[in-house]
């Protein structure tokens, strides 16, 4: 089982979530979106499994820097078109699942879940 991950490399949380996978010998295939762009069409598909919402990330400078004017009055196809002009808007990682899964961002119980294989606790074990 390879999940995608989507992210860029240097960033805080893509490395937990990398470094959480590894620890639970999670195969992942990583794609660094500042060398390879998002395109449309997969922001599309993230979008159809997330919701525009959880695909936008609201805690950085790009998105202060965005005129208010334009947060107010934000869509689905026109945040679709934020997130493909400006990458750092895009909550990170984004993980693809084989199943067609999609996470954003890294919270430990949400990846447990997803994770799990059947039958197994991930996570559980006490040393």
């Amino acid at each position: 089982m390879s999940i995608q991950i989507y992210g860029i490399p240097n960033c805080g949380t893509v490395k937990k979530a990398r470094a959480w996978l590894a620890q639970h010998g999670i195969e992942t295939v990583f794609h660094d979106y500042k060398k390879t762009p998002i395109t449309l069409e997969q922001l599309n598909v993230w979008e159809a499994g997330l919701g525009w919402e959880k695909l936008l990330k609201k805690t950085g400078t790009t998105w202060r820097t965005l005129p208010d004017e334009l947060k107010a009055q934000l869509s689905r196809d026109k945040v679709l078109q934020l997130l493909h002009e400006h990458p750092n808007l895009i909550r990170r990682p984004i993980a693809v699942l084989p199943d067609g899964r999609v996470l954003a961002g890294f919270v430990e119980s949400e990846y447990l879940t997803a994770f799990r294989p059947t039958g197994q606790n991930i996570g559980n074990s006490h040393v």
